[in-house]
């Protein structure tokens, strides 16, 4: 198994090692002790979410207050969703920027995103199924989003589905009536870097 930083600190990429024979194929997508040599802490499994979307399904951007924030651990194990994270900690050097890994059920990687970072993906086939393990339960008055399409963030979406045929963009009402990046940002919505930084720091602390 290994992890690569994506260009959005906090967020990994994961490849799990596959072993395949005549019956089919086993891996372990997620290992405590290298989680915790590259993220510096454990991850605390509270709540483990599965969605089925069908091919165009938009869903996010998401976030959570923080702190205590949600970490999510992301894999798909059916189909194909191009999974994105987004840098929405307010003073981040790397504020507003975006960065995506393919999950699929072909090199079934899996993508980590520590507290504070948005979350977003787009099915590119019918039926895929994506599995998330959680930090902490979901609690509506503390969830919020950002508009997927908003312009400033500029998230390439993919506009073809896995079999080349074109995708038909589906938002949830929620998702649609999101803010953008500028609004959340006036509004005070988004988290402070600070603010996520010093969360994350406690992490590690208590890990050590």
């Amino acid at each position: 198994m290994t992890y690569r930083e994506l260009a959005v600190p906090g967020a990994w990429e994961i490849t799990p090692q596959q072993h395949g024979d005549p019956r089919g194929v086993f891996l372990e997508y997620f290992q405590g002790a290298p989680f915790a040599a590259a993220t510096g802490h454990p991850l605390t499994l509270a709540q483990a979410n599965c969605s089925v979307s069908a091919a165009g399904v938009l869903r996010g951007i998401h976030f959570a207050d923080v702190p205590p924030g949600q970490a999510k651990y992301v894999t798909c194990a059916r189909g194909a969703v191009l999974d994105v994270v987004v840098d929405l900690r307010v003073g981040s050097p790397t504020f507003g920027t975006w960065d995506s890994v393919l999950l699929d059920d072909v090199d079934r990687r899996a993508i980590y995103l520590s507290e504070g970072l948005g979350h977003a993906f787009l099915s590119l086939e019918d039926d895929s199924t994506v599995l998330y393990l959680c930090s902490t339960p979901y609690a509506p008055g503390r969830e919020h989003g950002v508009h997927p399409l908003d312009e400033e963030i500029g998230i390439a979406w993919p506009t073809t589905a896995r079999d080349g045929s074109p995708l038909h963009v589906q938002l949830s009402a929620k998702d649609e009536a999101a803010p953008t990046l500028a609004e959340a940002l006036a509004s005070g919505l988004l988290p402070q870097a600070a603010a996520v930084a010093d969360h994350v720091e406690g992490l590690r602390r208590a890990a050590r």
